[in-house]
């Protein structure tokens, strides 16, 4: 639709308003509903968010850490910008009109610890390059037949999965639940959140999505706007949806693996049919950068405490720094099967992560492998890359992840110092929340014996 028509469409609406939403660091939509009239009078200029959105978790505490803003700046208005192109329909709103924003800095520039701003920046150094980013992600998550009042009610113990037992690629299960199942990928698809795939994983209640690929920016608000969607489709149904990374020990963690290719207006320029495993020099200067940033950067991919309960030897995640062909136990699995779809999976995101950063941070560390002309001296793995240390494992938890990343001078130049600044004290707030906490695993083991 033109802009023109979008206008139109908004002041037809029998309904008045708009809805619109901005990304906060954890990738968590806030947003608001506003008059047609209101949108009406911003849509050629910005509005005002309260800045908290950037000053706070994801459970609405304020951080007593945080520099950007805080108690000590009163938590003013922060400019946002809505983006027309990311105009859609919310199929079960009754065809809703709505937009995402980006946050803007005072002098209308783009707000160097926004989401999506970050994403921008480093999509611009791609095409500087003449690089055209083509990307997708595709997300694992768990679903309950639970509602936000029956999990708070029991302490969100012993969660009901939606089905029963493992059913990995099950025809039955997808028929059992097969209203839930239609819903999501028809209302998807009209909100222009299209699936390639949809279908069980491994686990109780497990399903696994494959968002269709496309621009890098298109792709990340897509990602981010399917993790919302399906938690409000599966509200429809009496379903919780959880995107955690790892709900339950015994079970798989869930997945956010992001797909990522290079073109330029002709061709996808990560293949060569002359190489023998079909990876142009440049693609394997970029997986060679991505195994090289990778340790600096592991908080953007894996960003929660429970982040790091997933990257457990044998459990489909992986924990050494690792690559190889189709081998879904590394780190970095090649794709090389033709001219289109030749691309790298990057294996260590997780469901949780906020798909503005992961993207990002996919891009600029690839980027860093092409600028430096880095060479991938490190083969490919053979087998259980779970059992190849040659090169070294992944950070084991969040503190020691965002320890390495907060001083680091690599993050800080694929990235930014102001963003890496911000981020890892977010990061360190998130881990002292965990530190002080009491959990059930040290009531049971310590309560009477010790």
């Amino acid at each position: 639709m033109t802009n023109q028509e979008i206008l139109t469409y908004i002041k037809q609406h029998p309904s008045g308003k708009v809805k619109l939403a901005v990304a906060d660091i954890d990738g968590v939509l806030r947003g608001k509903y506003i008059s047609a009239e209101k949108f009406l009078s911003i849509a050629d200029s910005s509005m005002g968010f309260c800045d908290v959105v950037f000053g706070w978790d994801m459970n609405d505490a304020a951080y007593d850490n945080a520099a950007y803003t805080g108690w000590h700046t009163g938590y003013p208005d922060a400019g946002v910008k809505l983006d027309t192109d990311t105009f859609r329909k919310i199929p079960w709103e009754n065809d809703l009109p709505f937009f995402l924003g980006s946050f803007i800095d005072p002098q209308g520039g783009p707000l160097s610890i926004c989401p999506r701003q970050l994403l921008r920046k480093v999509t611009a150094q791609a095409e500087a390059l003449g690089y055209h980013p083509v990307f997708a992600q595709e997300f694992e998550w768990f679903n309950f037949a639970e509602t936000p009042d029956s999990l708070q009610a029991k302490g969100y113990c012993n969660p009901v999965p939606l089905t029963p037992g493992m059913f990995g690629y099950s025809v039955l299960r997808t028929t059992l639940k097969n209203d839930y199942i239609s819903h999501l990928f028809e209302w998807l698809k009209n909100f222009d959140v299209p699936l390639e795939g949809l279908h069980t994983e491994t686990g109780p209640g497990v399903y696994e999505a494959a968002i269709a690929h496309t621009d890098i920016l298109t792709a990340a608000d897509r990602a981010t706007l399917f993790k919302t969607a399906v938690k409000e489709i599966a509200y429809k149904h009496g379903v919780m949806a959880t995107f955690m990374a790892k709900w339950h020990e015994n079970l798989p963690g869930c997945g956010g693996h992001v797909h990522q290719s290079l073109w330029n207006e002709q061709e996808n320029v990560f293949y060569d049919a002359q190489d023998p495993q079909h990876m142009s020099e440049l693609m394997k200067q970029y997986i060679a950068g991505q195994l090289y940033c990778l340790p600096h950067i592991l908080p953007l991919y894996a960003p929660t405490i429970n982040s790091y309960k997933r990257l457990v030897e044998g459990a489909w995640a992986p924990t050494t720094l690792t690559w190889s062909v189709d081998n879904r136990t590394v780190a970095l699995r090649a794709l090389t099967g033709g001219k289109k779809s030749t691309r790298l999976e990057t294996r260590v995101i997780g469901a949780d992560t906020n798909p503005y950063l992961a993207l990002a941070a996919c891009l600029a560390s690839g980027l860093y492998g092409i600028r430096h002309q880095l060479k991938l001296e490190q083969p490919a793995t053979t087998g259980n890359g779970y059992r190849d240390y040659s090169y070294g494992t992944l950070p084991r938890n969040l503190d020691e992840a965002t320890r390495r990343m907060k001083d680091s001078a690599i993050a800080q130049e694929i990235l930014g110092a102001d963003f890496i600044a911000h981020f890892a004290l977010t990061r360190e707030w998130e881990w002292k929340q965990y530190a002080k906490a009491v959990t059930d695993w040290e009531l049971k083991r310590y309560f009477e014996i010790i």
